[in-house]
């Protein structure tokens, strides 16, 4: 790689790391509300609404369309945050 491209790479990977900043205070706010969520459910079976799912992943579809990204990236990341917040939940029923 030139040290012209290695430049360019550090520079590209600066703003990826400052996106990655934001990413992680957005997740910080998500996992707030799905703290809240948790607390008015008052039963596990209830943790897991896959009607709001496929509604879910329907509307980022639409959006990613919109937006110019893959929509399979986008699906790829929604399913496994959804999983992660599922897991979260399942974790900590019994601790509300």
């Amino acid at each position: 790689m030139s040290p012209k491209n290695k430049k360019e790479l550090y520079k590209i990977r600066k703003k990826l790391d400052k996106i990655d900043n934001e990413i992680l205070k957005l997740i910080k706010s998500r996992t707030e509300l799905v703290k809240k969520v948790l607390k008015l459910k008052t039963f596990k079976y209830q943790i897991v609404d896959n009607k709001r799912i496929k509604l879910i992943l329907k509307n980022i579809r639409k959006k990613s369309i919109i937006l110019n990204i893959d929509p399979k990236i986008t699906n790829i990341i929604w399913k496994n945050m959804i999983r992660a917040y599922i897991d979260y939940e399942r974790r900590n029923f019994n601790k509300k």
